[in-house]
């Protein structure tokens, strides 16, 4: 999960919502010159984060404050092969992309675990094999890859800033200042910027229409430590939730 601190405790927001707020986003792309497969790939965005279970695992820092994502190193091999076997009910679209960001994610890692290296290699193979039996050409599928990228920072152990989760973790810098997303799919970079009247935009301009609005839903937690992750869940499950909006705008 994302975490933030407030004034008061802690603002939070699932990866799961993130990922719904990464395809709001991937939606609005200029329709002139989409990814391969649109549609298959917004699947792929909105439904990249499915292992996360935010409910169900150990979310504290030693501190007993609530765990950010980027504090957690643990890698389970059980969940990315549940997250890549999952991928399959959607197509082989998905299940491509989705096991080029597992691989994008994990390839850093190799060599530090034999189960690691294991299932590393049969995604490897996977890839190849979807590709060739959708009949795409690698470059289609890099581009598209490139543009969910963009989308949902498949960097997120080592680059933070990527479109999504700038607007999640709340880094859009002050004094109208632009910030580097990162290069798109067609090799461009962009930078992101919000006017001191809460308008954002990003340069240059990559969306089909010249305004819309995107959302993420978040939750409040006004307690700053817990004694167990239970008591956290319970917390989570009890807090009030909000709708944090941007209103993206053509400069």
């Amino acid at each position: 999960m994302i975490v933030n601190a407030t004034q008061n405790g802690w603002e939070i927001i699932y990866h799961r919502a993130h990922a719904l707020l990464a395809a709001q986003l991937a939606g609005q792309w200029q329709r002139k010159n989409p990814p391969e497969r649109l549609f298959e790939t917004l699947a792929a965005i909105s439904h990249h984060d499915d292992l996360e279970k935010e409910w169900e695992e150990y979310n504290l820092t030693v501190g007993g404050a609530p765990m950010d994502f980027t504090l957690s190193q643990e890698v389970s091999i059980e969940r990315l092969t549940d997250l890549a076997k999952n991928a399959r009910y959607r197509g082989r679209w998905v299940s491509l992309l989705i096991s080029m960001h597992i691989s994008r994610l994990h390839e850093p890692t190799r060599g530090k675990l034999p189960e690691l290296d294991k299932f590393l290699d049969e995604q490897r193979q996977n890839q190849q094999r979807w590709r060739e039996e959708l009949g795409v050409e690698k470059a289609k599928v890099d581009a598209a890859y490139a543009f969910m990228q963009w989308c949902v920072d498949a960097l997120r152990l080592v680059v933070r800033h990527r479109l999504s989760l700038i607007l999640c973790q709340h880094e859009l810098p002050a004094d109208e200042r632009f910030l580097e997303i990162s290069l798109g799919p067609d090799h461009q970079r962009y930078d992101i910027m919000q006017y001191r009247n809460g308008l954002v935009t990003v340069q240059p301009w990559p969306f089909e229409d010249e305004q819309f609005t995107v959302n993420v839903e978040a939750c409040d937690l006004f307690q700053v430590k817990f004694d167990s992750n239970s008591e956290l869940t319970y917390a989570l499950q009890q807090a009030p939730i909000k709708l944090l909006e941007w209103k993206f705008a053509k400069s």
